[in-house]
């Protein structure tokens, strides 16, 4: 008499059993990839904290310079005054040692320093400025422009600090501005994706590596 239920036969076990092997084996498989993946290596890793808005500067050659015209690849933001009596020689000599790193890893990223004194620090001084570092005038750039429109990106456009001290004789003219000391990545849309402190010893590291996130390898 043969028994209501159905009985599988040995052949289609068999097939159904090897069919579960391989289907594991492709999940673990997926599994030990992801684990292995990683972690940093794209664009979407770098949070998106604010857009760089239009201007137009004046950069030492005399050339005016907007934000389109670094369009299309990461950009390195800082911020200083060529009579600076305190931060700003460190903030430059990080940025001509990030130069030097860049080129050394052939990453063609920009530099960009605007001054937080434009009174003073016409094309002409920022020329001479950027010479005692031996500024690539293609690859480092120096701005500077109208007060209040320089004033205004800084403080609406980066979110960063700076303000004039009224002079009352006491102050010499390297103390009358306080400013950030904060380098800023920028993408090549415009948007900022990271501020680093720029006078930390691991400054050009960190930016080199969130740099290749933003595909800023050739």
């Amino acid at each position: 008499m043969v028994n209501g239920s159905a009985t599988m036969p040995s052949t289609e076990r068999f097939v159904w059993v090897g069919f579960g092997l391989v289907l594991v084996a492709v999940i673990a498989s997926g599994i030990w990839t992801l684990w292995r993946a990683p972690r940093g290596a794209g664009p979407e890793d770098l949070p998106v904290l604010g857009t760089v808005p239009d201007f137009s500067l004046i950069e030492r050659s005399g050339r005016p310079v907007r934000l389109a015209d670094l369009r299309g690849r990461p950009w390195v933001a800082n911020f200083v005054f060529t009579n600076c009596a305190g931060v700003c020689p460190l903030l430059s000599t990080h940025m001509a040692n990030l130069r030097e790193a860049l080129g050394a890893n052939k990453l063609p990223v920009r530099s960009v320093s605007f001054t937080v004194d434009p009174t003073r620090d016409t094309p002409a001084v920022l020329r001479a400025y950027a010479d005692r570092y031996h500024a690539d005038p293609d690859g480092w750039l120096f701005l500077t422009g109208d007060h209040d429109a320089v004033y205004r990106l800084i403080g609406e456009g980066f979110l960063l600090s700076v303000a004039e001290r009224a002079p009352d004789g006491t102050l010499a003219p390297g103390d009358l501005v306080t400013h950030s000391d904060r380098f800023v990545l920028v993408d090549g849309d415009g948007r900022i994706r990271a501020y680093y402190r720029g006078t930390d010893a691991d400054l050009i590291p960190h930016l080199l590596s969130d740099i290749r996130k933003l595909g800023g390898s050739p």
